[in-house]
């Protein structure tokens, strides 16, 4: 029952994290997207 208890507290946790880093993944694509539209405009 304890190790259910505690599993119960980091699946709770877990969703707020998987969405920063779903949102950090985002934001990675997109400036990597965007570098490369600056780059293919200087040369």
């Amino acid at each position: 029952m304890e190790f259910k208890r505690k599993f119960g507290k980091q699946k709770e946790k877990k969703p707020a994290k998987g969405l920063f880093l779903i949102l950090l993944l985002a934001i990675a694509l997109f400036l990597w997207y965007k570098a490369e539209s600056l780059l293919s405009s200087l040369f």
